[in-house]
């Protein structure tokens, strides 16, 4: 493409905000990619890619968010810089690792033949995924990790008992669906949307990486046939199937280029960067040069390099045709290889051995890029673009199932499916905090003025508001398909502010003190402060109670509202008796709300509204930053876990804390 039609290009999908960008996220290294959609097929105009300079990913998991960061960072960088734009969206795919599976059917039936439209197709497949999910549900309910569903499959549709690759316009009395839905571990999605984040970047669409392989390697007009696709990355080999015009199964090896990778590190005692460059020198040396590690230099046979990795590579290829041959129930009529460790010399041969399959019948991926994708500059034929490409094709042609999508704020949200999901959820997935969801006052101030108690009243806050398809709703409601949600937070209200000129007396100006001395009248007062204004000191010592005493009056007044009646916190294992409060401060026993909050007590008085006190109440005590948790925030109430909107009772005892991952994704102990 020469430059001026490729500006050309980019200029018109810009002004059409139809410019695609994609971001294949691998274990070695990340590559950029941004097309345009033209006569339904993406049209190609910048790829980009670099290396991690260190193992930042293991297994194809980020590990080293910061440096991928950086990474990524470089390469949008360089996108902007070759299209004179900016690119503010990304389309991503996560990575199989710990990828689980769970099949589901649902069927919907009418009195009469119905015409079948957009919304009964959405409904028909969140019927699926919602027994999708109650079934992995039950098989994980002891695992004690928490599971996203991200992507899903249709493998079949009926109508009226008969299969149909498209429901769309079509009449009928019965129709059903066949879905495969796909959960990943929270920490997997969770690292990717968060090193997006700090990238500058917003998730626009979030695939499979098997599913988006798929999808570029392997035509819907050619899913008729059972085929077999294989990513092979540098940690993890990604399969997907197709037959009978679907994708019918997907899975993943734990197992990849790294492997050879880590044998020549073990077998010539070299550095994993040395070892990465002998893999690559096997494809086109006799002779292979390399450095080890004690700075002896070496010259080595390919034949003797090749010799010393075969174990390790036959136990990768292996693997791979085990897992294909599970997923799909037996050798399928053709496979193809994909990513960079399809290009390791010997691949097809030795993956059609464990499969006993004819060598013709294992192919290299590429050759049917050209069908949903097409460039003038760059040659796309590389089996390493299938998942960039496939990324940004899946985006850019509607190849992504979403048709459970909830609107919030009219923007398609960031939805992780864990089972069913209230509107709490939603905000709280989309960046929102519990304390967007209460409204508070500003802080009062209390002061001593003359001997007596004032008290200055900061400014009501502003509640949230809240509504549900242009309905009032609470957060406790529970989300559909289609849902339309507009969220405004709550605004907190100003402290008060009372300076030493609001206080004093006309003509005392000049004998009035704050605290024992003399202070300018624009002075703003705090609470606590001991305010004189002209009578005799002695007086007023006769009059006032002791200073130190303030705070204990003072109470509940110090605290914002509607939380304004807590009871002080007290030292660890020390909760104050209502018994020792003085008798201005005083409650009815049934008042008072006695919690254990980790371990430690903690008293509550009433709220002013009456209202029962939630889980999401007592977060601003559990010490944790709810901006930036350096984990997954666990609530438990009695030992069970909960949710954040939860009704607490006197005497539960609350568990409020982080849980860290691993680098393997087992809790940390």
């Amino acid at each position: 493409m020469k430059i001026n039609e490729g500006r050309s290009s980019v200029q018109t999908a810009r002004a059409q905000n139809d410019l695609i960008f994609a971001l294949d996220i691998g274990t070695r290294s990340i590559i950029g990619l941004v097309g345009a959609v033209q006569e339904e097929k993406l049209h190609v105009l910048a790829i980009e890619k670099e290396e991690h300079s260190r193992r930042a990913m293991i297994d194809g998991q980020i590990e080293d968010i910061e440096q991928v960061v950086k990474v990524a960072r470089r390469v949008k960088e360089r996108l902007e810089g070759k299209l004179g734009c900016t690119l503010s969206k990304v389309c991503v795919a996560a990575a199989g690792r710990a990828l689980k599976t769970q099949k589901a059917f649902c069927e919907m039936e009418f009195d009469k033949p119905q015409h079948v439209d957009e919304e009964m197709i959405g409904r028909l497949e969140a019927g699926a995924l919602e027994k999708a999910e109650e079934a992995f549900a039950a098989e994980m309910d002891q695992s004690g990790k928490q599971f996203f569903l991200v992507g899903y499959t249709v493998t079949q549709y009926l109508l009226d008992n008969y299969p149909i690759s498209d429901l769309r316009d079509h009449q009928g009395q019965r129709v059903s669906a066949d879905v495969i839905a796909t959960f990943l571990p929270s920490e997997v999605v969770e690292s990717l949307y968060t090193t997006m984040s700090k990238a500058d970047l917003e998730v626009a669409s979030l695939t499979l990486e098997p599913i988006a392989a798929i999808n570029a390697a392997i035509p819907v007009n050619i899913r008729l046939l059972n085929l077999a696709l294989v990513d092979i990355g540098a940690g993890t080999s990604d399969i997907a199937i197709s037959k009978d015009g679907s994708i019918v199964g997907y899975t993943m090896a734990t197992v990849a280029g790294d492997e050879i990778t880590e044998a020549l590190m073990k077998n010539y005692l070299v550095d994993f960067q040395t070892a990465e460059q002998m893999k690559m020198d096997i494809q086109s040396k006799e002779e292979i040069e390399f450095t080890d590690i004690l700075g002896l230099p070496h010259k080595v046979s390919n034949e003797e390099v090749r010799t010393s990795i075969d174990d390790a590579f036959k136990s990768l290829c292996k693997e791979i045709a085990e897992k294909i041959l599970a997923v799909n129930g037996g050798a399928p009529s053709a496979v193809f290889l994909a990513g960079g460790g399809s290009k390791l010399a010997d691949m097809q041969e030795c993956v059609a051995k464990y499969l006993e399959m004819d060598i013709n019948r294992v192919a290299i991926a590429g050759n049917n890029f050209s069908t949903s994708a097409c460039s003038e500059e760059y040659d796309l034929d590389n089996p390493e673009y299938a998942t960039p490409l496939g990324i940004a094709v899946s985006a850019g042609l509607n190849m992504i199932n979403d048709s459970c999508h909830v609107m919030l704020n009219g923007k398609r949200s960031k939805l992780f499916r864990s089972g069913s999901l209230t509107v709490l959820d939603i905000l709280m997935m989309n960046g929102y905090r519990s304390q967007d969801l209460l409204a508070r006052s500003g802080r009062n101030t209390v002061i001593q003025l003359n001997g007596k108690r004032k008290v200055y009243h900061g400014t009501p806050g502003e509640p949230s508001k809240l509504q549900v398809n242009g309905a009032e709703a609470k957060v406790s409601y529970v989300v559909h398909a289609g849902d339309q949600i507009y969220f405004t937070p709550a605004a907190d209200g100003e402290d008060a502010r009372v300076t030493l000129a609001d206080v004093v007396e006309p003509g005392y100006e000049s004998r009035t003190s704050v605290n024992g001395k003399m202070v300018p009248l624009d002075t703003v007062l705090k609470t606590g402060d001991v305010v004189i204004t002209g009578k005799e000191e002695r007086q007023i010592q006769q009059e006032e109670e002791p200073a130190s005493q303030m705070p204990d009056r003072m109470g509940a007044e110090m605290e914002r509202a509607p939380a304004k009646d807590v009871v002080p916190k007290q030292e660890a294992g020390k909760p104050k008796e209502i018994s020792a409060l003085k008798p201005q401060q005083r409650v009815q026993p049934s008042q008072v709300y006695k919690f254990t909050l980790n371990g430690e007590p903690l008293l509550l008085v009433q709220k002013a509204d009456n209202s029962p006190y939630f889980l999401m109440d007592l977060l601003e005590y559990s010490d944790i930053d709810m901006e930036k948790p350096d984990g997954v925030v666990q609530l438990r109430v009695n030992g069970r876990e909960s949710s954040f909107q939860q009704e607490l009772k006197s005497g539960d005892k609350v568990d409020i804390f982080l849980q860290k991952m691993d680098s393997m994704g087992e809790e940390e102990s």
